[in-house]
């Protein structure tokens, strides 16, 4: 699907505006990691039981996708380390509108939705209202791109 300059232009504006700097590790590329921590060291499973991004710590913590991640509780982290996939964010956490034009981005923890089970994050919140408005069209967009760039470096795709 080819990048609309206008869209690639604001994406990779914001990227600079809400990325931290020299965060995203080299070898941690395939997902958003802040400080070596997966999205932000919020704990995924919050978003299922909690419905709400809660921020874990680092006394429950496992290693995934070659990544650590922070979990609020013993229970979440448990739940976690028994199915993975189920509770990790599409698309290794980055932005998922993002994705759907094939550009990574980092998230905001706070900036997510679950649909048929899988959590979706997203940058900023016009990423949230395009990925609200057209859920359908970006999920299948970013499920695309994303074998094709997961492997890349966010800076590199711009």
């Amino acid at each position: 699907m080819p990048i609309n300059a206008t869209f690639k232009a604001f994406a990779l504006a914001t990227m600079v505006a809400v990325s931290a700097p020299a965060m995203v590790m080299a070898d941690e590329v395939t997902t958003y990691t802040q400080e070596g921590i997966a999205i932000n060291g919020t704990d995924p499973v919050a978003y299922f039981t909690e419905g709400k991004p809660v921020q874990g710590t680092a006394e429950f913590t496992t290693t995934y996708d070659d990544v650590t991640w922070q979990f609020s509780s013993a229970e979440n982290l448990e739940k976690f380390k028994s199915d993975p996939a189920k509770y990790a964010p599409q698309y290794g956490g980055w932005c998922a509108t993002g994705m759907s034009f094939g550009v990574k981005l980092p998230i905001k923890s706070d900036l997510w939705r679950i649909v048929d089970g899988k959590l979706y994050l997203n940058a900023h919140d016009g990423a949230m209202k395009r990925f609200n408005e057209k859920t359908e069209e970006v999920i299948e967009n970013a499920n695309t791109n994303w074998p094709n760039v997961k492997d890349i470096p966010a800076d590199e795709l711009g």
